[in-house]
């Protein structure tokens, strides 16, 4: 006797689809202005202007990014001076924010105090309200302090704003990491600094990364207090200092978008690097657990 088997018929899942046809045109959306960006600083300042504008120019050229990384001209020697001073500002108040911010939210963790709950909403307080508004007052403040035209000033601006968010973050992180370890740490002789030293920041390594990222690409990008705080040329940082690509006659905007691609290459490389280690922070602290 023979049985008819039948192969089971997948129904189509409309959600699913609808989904995937979604995020590629959210992934097409993302990804065109940079790709335009790309394009357009690979072509001559006359392609550029031509209409109907060419998708792909048909002699690419890398001169925007020679002249931009050519310390013998002009031009090159701002952009590097600009580069590395958003770099300075960026890297100095990541590194302050971590220091002050790791601390900060392990205290709120783990230790009991008077006003604690008051304490960290209003740390996060400040985020509820637009940056703008506070951008007269801190002038004053870093006037009286004598740090107008320093970049100490744009370090302190970026750390008031960047603290309340990665002490929250962090915050998080400490309090899904079970007490019990540390206990069992302190019970085999360990003091409170060394549990949280080799216990707790192990496991809190993901969100120390992501407060990092988080801090450097809010100072990375910031134009506003760089505009008003900094007036020296010297001083100027990257958001700032690519406006002189803007004229009034003109804008070279092929050398425009070099720039502004370039300055997009820190962000995505200290992401890409860290992404590393929070994966492996990710499964180090899942073994541990």
């Amino acid at each position: 006797m023979s049985t008819d088997t039948q192969t089971p018929q997948r129904s189509f899942d409309g959600w699913k689809w609808g989904g995937r046809v979604f995020l590629t045109l959210l992934l097409i959306f993302t990804v065109m202005p940079m790709a335009w960006m790309l394009i357009t600083s690979l072509k001559t300042g006359f392609a550029a202007m031509q209409y109907p504008p060419q998708w792909w120019p048909s002699e690419p050229t890398l001169s925007n990014y020679t002249r931009l990384l050519d310390p013998s001209n002009s031009v090159g020697q701002d952009f590097l001076r600009y580069f590395w001073n958003s770099l300075w500002v960026s890297t100095a108040t990541t590194i302050l924010a971590v220091i002050v911010a790791v601390p900060a939210a392990y205290a709120f963790s783990r230790f009991r105090f008077p006003g604690r709950t008051f304490l960290f909403f209003a740390v996060l307080l400040r985020n509820m309200f637009p940056a703008v508004i506070f951008l007269v007052p801190l002038f004053i403040l870093m006037r009286l302090l004598g740090l107008v035209n320093t970049h100490g000033s744009l370090i302190l601006t970026y750390l008031t704003f960047g603290l309340p968010l990665a002490i929250w973050l962090l915050k998080g992180f400490y309090d899904n990491i079970p007490i019990q370890l540390e206990q069992a740490a302190r019970i085999d002789g360990a003091t409170r600094f060394q549990a949280f030293l080799y216990i707790v920041m192990p496991l809190s390594t993901p969100g120390i990364i992501a407060t990092s990222i988080y801090s450097f690409i809010g100072a990375w990008n910031e134009y506003i207090y760089a505009y008003t705080f900094l007036t020296r040329h010297d001083q100027m940082t990257l958001p700032v200092g690519i406006q002189r690509f803007f004229s009034e006659n003109a804008t070279d905007w092929p050398g425009l978008m070099a720039a502004t691609f370039m300055m997009s290459v820190p962000v995505v490389v200290h992401f890409l690097v860290l992404q590393l280690y929070i994966v492996r922070a990710l499964a180090e602290g899942s073994v541990k657990h």
